[in-house]
């Protein structure tokens, strides 16, 4: 059965998670690992870019370390990572060797794609490698990661690449067929609704950190950049090829119509948030509907100590964040000028920036 992409896809990300790398005694599975890359290969060869995110590090250390579940250490985990990494690696490079086809390790960290230097800096390491018919191999670089800067899991990160990377289509393999409503798997899925949201399950996978929910998490951040997504069994035969055929398999997540430039990517999903403001009624009403800035007299409350240039979450009334941008004043200035008209601005501070907090161009509603 036929089912339609949104567009024809001309670069696509392919995120490949723990649970089908590898086998029941944590081993990469090889035989798994050569199929994908004969896949990969073959888009490749009818001009289709790939961008390949890649569990596995860890689950190789473990197998290599003989261990028989996850370490809950970070320690550990960073141990694993840097003893599979360079077994993960030298698999796929002899792979893709095999099919005369080069490959480029990247190891990204949170802060790689929060600071809009190191976004850019990773976005054209990206574009460069894909215009010399390299193909990107990007995994959280585990080794250095902690607490503050683990993306949790690379459902997220994978999304955060289609974006960075200007995808037109992220796929997600798993070790289930797609997003279930009772006992069918949902073919298409054209807005994340709480009922989908609830839908999805929590649960972790046996050597992987996500599971349904954070896939569906991905899934929003593709449809709200303005590209599809789909959730699918990587153990299907010809999985890829079958998706880009536009064959009904797995769930395919729906974009927003409205796509978003590549700077309102990095606000809305790149960027890390450093502070909250809250507003009222009427201020949303204006972000949302009328597509304005916003001013400092919708404000009724603040969050957190940020600076000017900073990422700021902004929500409503009932504490739900609907947007987020990039702030023209200080949580100090902010305090005083809250709730204030613009021209109240300079008597209150001695000085005026902007009449606008947050302006539209820096603005991203989600």
């Amino acid at each position: 059965m036929k089912r339609s992409l949104p567009v024809k896809p001309k670069r696509i990300v392919v995120k490949v998670g723990s649970a089908i790398l590898t086998s029941r005694n944590y081993r990469l599975n090889k035989a798994w690992i050569k199929k994908l890359v004969a896949q990969i290969a073959a888009l490749i060869d009818k001009n289709t870019e790939v961008i390949l995110v890649t569990s596995g590090a860890i689950a190789a250390g473990m197998g290599m370390l003989r261990l028989h579940s996850r370490p809950k250490l970070l320690p550990q985990q960073q141990a694993a990572a840097a003893i599979g990494q360079s077994q993960l690696m030298r698999i796929y490079d002899t792979f893709f060797r095999h099919y005369g086809q080069l490959s480029a390790q990247v190891l990204l960290t949170r802060e790689d794609l929060s600071n809009r230097k190191r976004y850019l800096n990773a976005k054209n390491t990206l574009f460069t490698l894909l215009s010399y018919n390299v193909v990107p191999i990007i995994n959280e670089n585990d080794t250095v990661s902690v607490d503050e800067i683990k993306f949790g899991d690379n459902d997220r990160l994978s999304a955060l690449v289609a974006a960075l990377g200007q995808a037109d289509l992220l796929v997600i393999l798993s070790d289930v067929d797609g997003l279930y409503a009772e006992r069918n798997v949902i073919s298409v899925v054209e807005k994340i609704s709480p009922e989908i949201e609830r839908l999805a399950s929590a649960a972790a996978g046996r050597v992987g950190t996500g599971g349904m929910a954070s896939k569906v998490e991905a899934a929003k951040i593709c449809c709200a950049t303005g590209l599809g997504c789909i959730v699918a069994n990587g153990k299907t035969p010809g999985i890829l090829s079958r998706i880009l055929d536009e064959q009904d398999i797995g769930t395919l997540f729906l974009p927003r119509k409205e796509q978003l430039v590549a700077k309102k990517r990095w606000i809305g999903f790149g960027a890390k948030v450093a502070g909250k403001l809250f507003v009222d009624e009427g201020a949303k009403q204006a972000l949302t509907l009328k597509k304005k800035s916003l001013l400092a007299k919708g404000i009724v409350g603040l969050g957190g100590t940020f600076a000017v240039g900073d990422m700021v979450s902004i929500l409503d009334m009932k504490n739900q964040e609907f947007a987020r941008g990039l702030v023209s004043y200080s949580s100090e200035e902010l305090a005083r000028i809250k709730g204030q008209k613009s021209e109240r601005i300079k008597t209150l501070l001695g000085y005026k920036y902007y009449d606008e907090v947050v302006h539209r161009d820096n603005l991203v509603v989600l």
